[in-house]
Parts: C-alpha cells; structure tokens; sequence
C-alpha cells in the first residue's frame, strides 16, 4: 500500500483536509509556504468562494511554487474527496471534461493544496454551463502604460456601463491592470456576450481614444487593451481573492468604485488583504442582488454591425467565424497594399515561463543599452503570452524602428532564454526535414 504523504490535517467546516508538504515555501522572497497560502485563503473564504461558487473551475498549478513553471489541468483529478463535486463542460474543440465545483472552504483548501494559487473559474454556473451569468472587462495596459492610465480607463468603463444600465464590480488585476465584472441575467449565449464585450470595449475606445484601445493586433495596440476575449467560451480569468504568482503575493482585490481612484495594486498583498477583510468585508457581496441586462450593449452591437464594424478577431485556437475579417495580423494581410512588406526590426530579448523573469531580463536589456531604450516608444516593447503544449509562457521582443540602423544592437542570445516549445518546434523540424528526403 502506498504511503501517504506527511502533512498536516485541517479540520475545515467539519471536513478534514490534508495539506501535504505544508512547510513548502511558495514564495521564496516574501516567505510564504504553502500552509500559509492555505490560511490565507481560509480567512477570506467568504469572499473568495464568492467568486468560484458553484462554477466549474479550471485547476492552474504551481506544484513548485509561484517561481516555478505552471500547467492547467481542467480535468478533475480521479483522487479526489468524495464529497467534491463535479460537471462536464463541453469546449469549442467539440471535447468535454470533467471540472471541479467548489462549494464550500474545505474544497477551497482541497484545490489550494493542488497548488493552485490562482483561482480561474469559469463564468458559468453548474446548472446552466452554456448562459454565463458574468460579463468579464479585463483592463490590460501595454508595457510602459501607467498604472493612472488604468485607473482613468476603470472609471470610463464605469460610466459606460451606468448609461447602459449595467453594474460594474472592480477589482485590482493582482498585476498590473484592473478587472471589472458584470453580473448578468443568464439569457445569452457565449459568442452573444462577448459580442456585448467587443462593442464596450470599442465604444471606451471612441470614448478615451488616447488612453484605450480594443485592438487585438499587438501591432495595432496603445495604451490599455480592453481584452473582449475574456468572454470566449473557456476563458478563464483569476477571481476576487486570488493570490497572484507575484514575488510580494500580490492579491486581486475587490474594491470599491471610489477607492479606484487612489487605489496602488501594491498595497494587497497575502499580509494586508486579510485585515482588510475582517475591518471591511467584501465590496462585492451584493454582487449577486441585481443582475443586469446585455439589450443595450446588443443593440450597441447592431448599430456598430451596420456601420460597417464587423466582428473583431477571435483567439487562434478557435474555428473561424463567418463574420470574423481575416485572421492575420494587418502587417501580414495578403489584402494591403502590393508593395514589399516592410520587415520590422524586432529583436528578442527574453523567453521564460515565469513572466516575472522575462520581465526582469527586459529590465537588464534597458540597463545594457540605456541609450537604445531612451529611444523607444511605448508599444516598442512586446509582451507576448506564447501558447506552449499544455501551458503559457512569455517572449519579449523589442522593435528597433525609432533606433537608427547604425545604433541597432544584433540578435544576442535571449536573458532568459528558456523556451518551453524550442525542443518540441525542433522535433517537428527534423520529422518535417525526414519526410521531405524521403519523398525526394
């Protein structure tokens, strides 16, 4: 018979839980351990479950730590406590999985021993998995964007929503932007709500040209992104609560709209939130009072539609949709103007799996070549989110079209250089080089 591992049992609501390696630091920097993780979300859990109660919930693990690799797994695992629940959601790819629903805290600190620092629940609830019941605003800004500019697209987006009789619940992103959530009648369908998602995003743009944009392309972003993709069918975003892989274990925080103003992201950490909590409650608990009507955000669609607006891109992974544009980015349409394309000159400075070590590479480049980074403009510098074989992981690269040809620095070996898909990519390379030498 297999050993069980040590650890600590937790009596939590009249369940036991078992948390195995509790003394595991999680956070090496701010010393946190994965027994102080678990604390940390039992003495929230009213507002933490309040953001994954009920839904299905995809498990995003950190089996080693906040500055290790992480994976999703959305398949529920097969050892799991009797008395957890689960459902089977169905994805565009036409396959289906199993996922846990948390109801109470003891299955809170079930999936927090997983290593789930983050929760990523999906905006549906169990009794209805294809009416989500949440419209999702996730303000991203580009790199360079200040964290005032954020704020001031945060209160447009809240007025916005006032004229179209919506409620917005804000909350810190945990990083370096702010989402707001909508509780929604569950009347629409998926593609029906990110529809509502994409003409609000466009209708802030038009409202704050300077500071917002909805423009999927990288190429074509400035300021904050309003990322109307978090409403695509098995998107996930971290909940109130959440406890973001940050070295300060910075946590996103439920706020209220007057504190938005003023509000630092840094001040709600895994110390801080928890006081907070007991002094002050959760801002969202009538979250769930009144939900709201998509009408006026859908006839906001129409209008757009008619004036020529069609749908805007979708994720790569999904099928092509009928009123979707071509799929590429504008740079790369056969459709532009027939003259050679101008290649830009990007350079990659960092590949890591931990985004926080990308960026700290991105910082060394800068101080290296202090007199190219004076030159950049903001949205020279691109952070992509790489899909790897089952999980994320960040490439910087920079574009060196405002630095003189002759100042250039060449391609040097990325800081980081670890690309999770490099030795994957060069596989399929070689099986791809075999078959054409056989044929030949």
């Amino acid at each position: 018979m297999a050993k069980e591992p040590a650890g600590e049992v937790l009596a939590v609501d009249g369940r036991e839980v078992r948390i195995t390696h509790p003394d595991k630091l999680y956070f090496s920097q701010a010393r946190v351990s994965k027994l102080d993780l678990v604390r940390y979300y039992l003495s929230v859990a009213p507002g933490a479950l309040a953001g994954i109660q009920d839904r299905p919930i995809v498990l995003k693990r950190f089996v080693n730590g906040a500055e290790g690799e992480a994976f999703y797994q959305k398949r529920a695992p097969t050892q799991r406590p009797p008395w957890l629940r689960t459902v089977t959601l169905s994805f565009p790819s036409g396959r289906t999985a199993e996922e846990i629903v948390v109801d109470d805290a003891a299955g809170l600190a079930w999936i927090v021993n997983l290593g789930c620092i983050e929760l990523h629940p999906h905006p549906v609830r169990s009794a209805d998995l294809e009416h989500p019941d949440e419209l999702r605003i996730d303000l991203d800004p580009i790199p360079g964007v200040s964290w005032a500019d954020v704020r001031r697209v945060a209160l447009e987006v809240q007025s916005f929503l006032e004229e179209m009789g919506l409620r917005g619940w804000p909350k810190t992103s945990g990083s370096r932007g702010i989402h707001v959530n909508v509780r929604i009648e569950p009347r629409w369908s998926f593609a029906e709500v990110r529809r509502a998602a994409v003409a609000l995003s466009r209708a802030v743009e038009r409202r704050a040209p300077s500071l917002a944009s909805s423009k999927w392309w990288k190429e074509e972003r400035h300021g904050v992104f309003l990322d109307y993709n978090q409403n695509a069918k098995d998107r996930t975003t971290c909940s109130a609560y959440s406890v973001r892989p940050l070295s300060d274990a910075r946590v996103s925080t439920p706020l209220h709209w007057h504190e938005v103003p003023d509000c630092d992201p840094a001040d709600f950490t895994i110390f801080t939130v928890p006081e907070r909590f007991t002094q002050f409650g959760n801002p969202h608990t009538d979250m769930d009072a009144t939900p709201g009507s998509l009408e006026k955000l859908l006839e906001l669609a129409a209008k757009d539609e008619a004036a020529g607006l069609g749908d805007a891109p979708w994720p790569p992974h999904f099928r092509k949709m009928e009123s979707e544009g071509p799929r590429v980015a504008p740079s790369r349409a056969k459709s532009a103007a027939k003259k050679s394309r101008v290649k830009m000159p990007l350079i990659v400075v960092a590949n890591s799996p931990d985004k926080a070590a990308a960026l700290a590479g991105l910082e060394r480049w800068k101080k290296k070549h202090a007199n190219i980074a004076d030159l950049l403009a903001v949205d020279d510098v691109l952070v992509d989110s790489m899909r790897g074989r089952s999980s994320t992981w960040t490439r910087i690269r920079i574009n060196l079209r405002h630095v003189p040809e002759e100042l250039r620095p060449p391609q040097e070996t990325p800081d980081p250089d670890d690309d999770p898909t490099r030795e994957w990519r060069e596989w399929s390379k070689s099986q791809t080089a075999a078959k054409r030498a056989k044929r030949n």
